[in-house]
């Protein structure tokens, strides 16, 4: 660049003055890419810590995660705002908590427009935006007040994207897969080295030979998204754009699984995340902070010479990234959950607000007197516990409900739960043992109990100045009626697995 500066100052007394303007545009275009990184967003559906090499599971093989994580930086307790794909996507768009987000906090609704998405903010710096597959979704953005998706305008792939993105402009891409999302290709998984005697089943989880099978073919798709990571990652070395690119991988929410998905245990919100961006981050790093995906949102403006607009409620995560915010401040994580599927009478969800510590994970529920992923009846029509996706393990679960041996799973994935719930991470990893309103732990619980308290009351969510179930009352569009009319390209952009 400091050669180019001086060509231009010496060839200023030999050309005419608009050649010389020429070169000067040029140059400034080139350092405005130079100092401006490429993002590329690689997000995966369904997705859960710890399921990826670097966090010790020897089974699944993710090598461009492991890459990111090796030459960039590993977080080791990511999570997401909340456990529900549609919410926890405007939660990264926006940079907000989703309570923050009226109809956004719920799945199947829309994203009001008035809320800023940082594809829109980096577009007007400058930007190219685009995604491919799955955006923000499921839900009807037009509703909102949108003309295209909130994550940017779609592409067939990241190939023709770089192929239309001007080369004096940096860019910003969203690879929203459909992987690990169900339904799964039963028995993929036999395809590949994965074997049946190999997997850990976790203790909320029945050992049985077909929940075994359900976890490989789970495993199976996040090895097959790792790929498509690697392939994009490909395309940019060989345009020569890899080290100034911040590529980011995670996934959206936790494994779609009984106990996890659509709740607000780990196994629902704690996530994979890897960072690399040699222009500006030293690799080989591993972080422990507590951050949240909706993080991201000004992290990534603030990379982009962005300023993130005052309602963003999340916190850039450059400094982390760069050193120049020393690591371990961040110790806790606050967690939302509204409306999944309406699964209640009157289309009611399930709501929940949680806090998320290195000892501690609390949760607070508001109507304990609902079930929490839905009852036996399938209210609402989507049959049995409606919040938990269907599959073989669900199905095992619900054979095998009265079997002593099975019994206490289906207790652990589908009964009411308190309206309290405490969790002594350090002792009880997964989460199955809820120590609230036990003397030994009275001080943690109203530690917590304020901390959460105190959250809720700074971010203006509405459950903690008037509780009065305004979620339940926002709309929800059904796939085989609304949506049609709103999105006719609804399997083409994302329900159709790749091959």
């Amino acid at each position: 660049m400091r050669t180019l500066t001086l060509m231009i100052r010496i060839l200023a007394r030999l050309l005419p003055a608009t050649i010389v303007a020429s070169l000067g545009h040029a140059a400034a275009a080139q350092t405005a890419s130079a100092e401006r990184p490429n993002i590329l967003f690689c997000l995966a559906d369904d997705w859960s810590w710890p399921h990826a090499g670097p966090y010790g599971d020897r089974l699944v093989k993710t090598p461009t995660f492991d890459r990111v994580a090796r030459e960039g930086i590993l977080f080791t307790h990511a999570f997401c705002a909340t456990s529900s794909c549609t919410a926890s996507r405007a939660a990264i768009l926006t940079g907000q908590y989703p309570h923050r987000l009226e109809q956004g906090a719920n799945l199947f609704g829309f994203l009001p427009k008035r809320f800023p998405v940082y594809p829109d903010l980096l577009e007007a710096a400058g930007y190219q935006v685009g995604l491919t597959r799955k955006g923000w979704a499921p839900g009807i953005y037009q509703a909102g007040g949108y003309m295209r998706n909130p994550a940017g305008p779609y592409y067939e792939d990241f190939a023709e994207f770089l192929k239309t993105a001007p080369e004096d402009k940096p860019f910003c891409f969203w690879f929203g897969a459909v992987d690990p999302h169900r339904p799964y290709q039963q028995d993929a998984w036999q395809e590949t080295a994965l074997k049946l005697e190999d997997v850990v089943v976790p203790p909320y989880l029945p050992d049985s030979p077909e929940v075994r099978s359900d976890i490989l073919d789970y495993y199976f798709e996040v090895e097959r998204f790792d790929r498509e990571t690697g392939e994009m990652l490909g395309l940019l070395d060989k345009a020569g754009k890899l080290d100034n690119t911040l590529v980011v991988i995670t996934g959206d929410n936790g494994w779609p699984f009984p106990r996890a998905k659509a709740t607000l245990y780990d196994a629902g919100t704690r996530v994979p995340l890897a960072m690399r961006w040699p222009a500006r981050v030293k690799g080989g790093r591993t972080s422990h902070d507590f951050v949240n995906l909706s993080d991201l949102a000004p992290t990534f403006l603030e990379a982009a010479g962005a300023e993130p607009p005052a309602q963003m409620t999340a916190r850039s995560l450059l400094g982390l990234l760069t050193g120049a915010e020393p690591s371990g401040k961040r110790t806790a994580v606050f967690l939302d959950r509204e409306r999944h599927a309406p699964v209640h009478p009157e289309n009611g969800g399930y709501p929940s607000r949680a806090v998320r510590t290195g000892q501690f994970l609390y949760i607070r529920n508001f109507r304990p007197d609902r079930w929490p992923v839905g009852d036996l009846e399938g209210t609402g029509g989507y049959g049995p516990f409606g919040d938990c996706d269907a599959g073989p393990t669900k199905k095992y679960l619900l054979a095998h409900r009265d079997d002593p041996t099975a019994a206490r799973f289906f207790q652990l994935a589908f009964a009411q739960r308190p309206a309290e719930e405490l969790y002594d991470v350090k002792q009880d990893p997964c989460q199955l043992d809820n120590r609230a309103g036990r003397p030994e732990y009275a001080a943690a619980q109203q530690q917590l109990r304020a901390m959460l308290d105190g959250w809720m009351r700074r971010t203006g969510d509405p459950r903690a100045i008037h509780d009065d179930d305004r979620f339940d009352r926002y709309p929800f569009f059904r796939r085989d009626s609304d949506a049609d009319k709103y999105w006719p390209q609804w399997g083409a952009l994302f329900l159709i697995k790749p091959k």
